[in-house]
């Protein structure tokens, strides 16, 4: 019996010892689970900052540029949400340039091309109309001279289009002008 009891202690023992090491491995694995947690917590609160920031700075490029305002109702999707909106700002920033790169270059060539000698002054205010002559007479003379320097006036604009247009991405963001009004 004393054989019995004594294995049934040390049995007792061992299963105790045995317990402890196991709640104290159990213990040391839930003290890291909880520091991986906080610094996990810390590292998504800084994210949710930046989040925060980021769609701020859009939104007011975005306004200062009279574009559409962030899409709010995409909440599932933020990190898509920010990277469409920043891709449709600067495609759209891009073609706003390149209209009036050439737009400009144009009309500049327009007034050139029109004969007449003006103040440059009254010239950079845009084109000057004859007073002699009805509204609709300097609208159709005005239509005439941005029509001949059209295919010049092109040319030209795509000489400054490296020096004023950021390069082009190779996501194909940009159609490579197809589609854009020319005017």
């Amino acid at each position: 019996m004393f054989v019995t009891s004594c294995f049934f202690s040390k049995a007792c023992f061992v299963l105790y010892n045995f317990s402890m090491s196991a709640f104290v491995g159990l213990k040391d694995e839930l003290l890291a689970a909880q520091v991986e947690a906080r610094s996990t917590k810390a590292q998504l609160e800084g994210e949710i900052t930046f989040n925060s920031r980021l769609r701020t700075a859009i939104s007011d490029l975005s306004a200062s540029w009279e574009l559409e305002p962030m899409d709010e109702s995409r909440e599932a999707a933020r990190g898509d949400a920010l990277v469409d909106q920043l891709c449709y700002l600067g495609a759209t920033l891009r073609d706003r340039v390149w209209d009036a790169l050439h737009t400009r270059v144009k009309r500049a060539m327009a007034v050139v091309c029109s004969g007449f000698s003006y103040d440059m002054e009254v010239v950079s205010h845009d084109f000057v109309t004859d007073i002699s002559k009805t509204d609709a007479e300097n609208e159709e003379r005005l239509h005439a001279l941005i029509d001949d320097p059209e295919a010049p006036g092109e040319r030209l604009a795509k000489l400054f289009e490296p020096e004023v247009l950021p390069l082009e991405t190779i996501s194909g963001a940009d159609d490579g002008g197809e589609g854009r009004d020319t005017d």
